[in-house]
């Protein structure tokens, strides 16, 4: 899709125990390949499309990869011939809806409001059935922001980064004080790495990190670290501009669940913001993979998929 590079997969791809399969989750004539000539134990299912905005204008496109690629994948695993040990569903905190005051955890309604979180919840459901008709071992995540380095730039820190790189102001949308939760990476995948290991088939987790930044702090911070400019400054950076119609302001979770089997989130924000930083400045070629346009009514950052390089 537009957001991927080949360069993500750089660090490992000449490992002998690694292969690189490029395909469609959609497609069940290869899915179904592989579960047939390889003897697969373990699925981390992570394909999706996820930006909010652009599943306000295409959520057709985020039903078919979201829900029907998790079909097509649920069922060339539960039908291989060397069955599965474990089917781990990545989703979102985001199919909790947003609230200002509660907490959600993982026994919490689901109020998505967004076609993205819709096709989200959607899918939990499909998976949810497997575990309930057949006792497939699944198990459901639902995290917070993922954010670090090699994170394509329609996400709010690349993005941000990415502007200030070209000498451009950080636009933020609206000014509602909407935060969000961010967890680094590397903590994300010691949870799911955890879960693997200890996670209990038929279960939800929730992934969380008790570190919220407001969207315009978020915006200062990256000001002051790129651009290096004085207090009296930073504001110079930031632009306000119109809002989406609906927008949530925060997403807090509950993961004390997860943290039962021995998971802390163990970078800080101001480690995981640095070490974000300093890859996105020491790799400036790595968004010139990723072609990005602006319009200047607003100036956003507008990404263009029928343009942008595989």
């Amino acid at each position: 899709d537009y957001c991927c590079s080949p360069r993500s997969l750089e660090s490992v791809e000449n490992r002998t125990n690694y292969i690189f399969i490029r395909g469609d989750v959609c497609n069940p004539r290869l899915v179904n390949h592989i579960f047939s000539s390889e003897n697969i134990d373990i699925i981390f299912h992570l394909a999706a499309k996820t930006h909010v905005e652009a599943s306000f204008e295409s959520p057709s496109s985020f039903q078919e990869v979201n829900v029907e690629g998790t079909r097509v994948l649920l069922g060339a695993a539960h039908q291989a011939r060397h069955q599965p040990q474990r089917f781990i569903y990545i989703s979102t905190d985001e199919v909790y809806g947003a609230s200002l005051r509660e907490v959600f955890d993982e026994s919490s309604p689901l109020r998505p409001s967004n076609p993205y979180a819709a096709t989200k919840a959607a899918a939990e459901y499909l998976v949810r059935s497997y575990w309930d008709q057949y006792k497939f071992p699944i198990i459901i995540t639902r995290s917070n922001n993922i954010y670090g380095p090699r994170q394509y730039t329609e996400k709010v820190i690349p993005r941000f980064l990415t502007l200030l790189q070209m000498d451009k102001k950080c636009t933020i949308q609206g000014t509602l004080p909407k935060s969000r939760h961010f967890l680094f990476v590397s903590d994300a995948i010691n949870a799911f790495l955890l879960l693997l290991e200890k996670g209990i088939v038929g279960e939800i987790y929730n992934v969380g990190t008790s570190c919220e930044i407001p969207i315009i702090q978020l915006a200062r911070e990256l000001v002051r670290m790129v651009k290096k400019v004085p207090e009296s400054e930073v504001n110079d950076w930031l632009e306000f501009v119109p809002d989406r119609p609906r927008v949530d302001l925060r997403y807090p979770i509950k993961c004390e669940k997860l943290q039962q089997l021995g998971w802390r989130a163990e970078v800080s924000w101001t480690e995981g913001i640095r070490q974000t930083v300093k890859w996105y400045r020491d790799n400036p070629d790595f968004c010139a993979l990723f072609p990005v346009y602006l319009d200047y009514e607003p100036k956003r950052l507008i990404l263009r998929p029928e343009e942008t390089l595989i």
